[in-house]
């Protein structure tokens, strides 16, 4: 039993600190483009890479963000841990992008990171998350509203494809709604900028 905890406290650590690889900036720094903290919106997420770099440099840190959530999910799995420990890890990981240990605890937005996680925790639920950020992003051209948009509709779904994890993800969409204030502010100024 000790054993147990000890193996889970250990997964969510590494859950953690694999969250807290700061995808942006380490990409921007490979491909010589400014510090994303230091321009544009000032977020180290997809879109403000997308903004001040390029497509490519945008592509490699939605995958890396992507990543980093989904493999702290699959490495509990892969290590027989029961749903709920996976589900743990998922948060760990995106608290770990959120306030990352290895870049000041100045994070991102968290959405790319909550896509991995679901993709791995319940494979439906993470395309119906995509489908729905995707069909938002289309409609409106506006990153943030799609992510608001997704996490306001994960609760929901959760509870209908996973509702051994309802309260976990409700949490991680309250995260992602928190950290999406000034986007939220932006949107009803009619001020959000536009992709």
């Amino acid at each position: 039993m000790l054993q147990m905890e000890l193996l889970g406290a250990l997964l969510l650590l590494l859950a953690y600190l694999a969250g807290s690889l700061p995808s942006a900036i380490l990409v921007c720094n490979s491909m010589g483009i400014a510090d994303p903290r230091q321009q544009g919106s000032g977020n180290p997420g997809t879109s403000n890479v997308l903004r001040i770099g390029n497509r490519r440099a945008a592509g490699f840190t939605l995958l890396g963000d992507m990543t980093k959530g989904a493999l702290a999910v699959l490495l509990a799995r892969w290590l027989e841990q029961p749903l709920a420990v996976q589900g743990l890890c998922a948060l760990a990981a995106l608290l770990g992008h959120l306030y990352p240990l290895f870049a000041d605890f100045r994070g991102g937005k968290g959405v790319a990171t909550l896509l991995g996680t679901s993709l791995a925790l319940c494979w439906p639920l993470g395309l119906l998350q995509l489908g729905f950020w995707l069909l938002l992003f289309l409609l409106g051209r506006i990153a943030s509203l799609a992510s608001i948009g997704t996490a306001l509709i994960t609760p929901l779904l959760s509870w209908l494809l996973v509702p051994e994890l309802f309260d976990l993800l409700s949490l991680t969409s309250l995260l992602l709604l928190a950290r999406h204030q000034q986007n939220i502010r932006k949107l009803i100024d009619g001020r959000e900028f536009r992709l």
